[in-house]
């Protein structure tokens, strides 16, 4: 589990943009909404989209599917976290 973890971490430090880049164009870091997809697969585009109503600030198929071992904790985290980290709050389940 921890080999897992330190692996997302890798992944999503290599992903991430340059630490110049670190605020949103809502004021909000996209460090910290990187931080909070690592914990689980779509918070942190809920964090970037102002928190607020479940259903209609935070992306549903990633948050639900992130439940799922392997797939979503583990593949999921990392395109959320880049999402995140991008600024990005869609519901894509691709990494681009």
């Amino acid at each position: 589990m921890l080999g897992a973890v330190l692996l997302v971490l890798l992944l999503v430090g290599a992903a991430s943009p340059s630490a110049a880049a670190t605020t949103c164009q809502n004021g909000r870091s996209a460090n910290g909404a990187m931080w909070l997809s690592v914990l689980h697969a779509g918070v942190g585009e809920w964090f970037l989209n102002g928190w607020g109503s479940f259903n209609a600030n935070a992306p549903q198929r990633k948050f639900w599917l992130g439940w799922i071992p392997f797939y979503g904790y583990g593949y999921l985290t990392v395109v959320s976290a880049t999402d995140a980290a991008n600024c990005r709050t869609g519901d894509n389940l691709n990494l681009d």
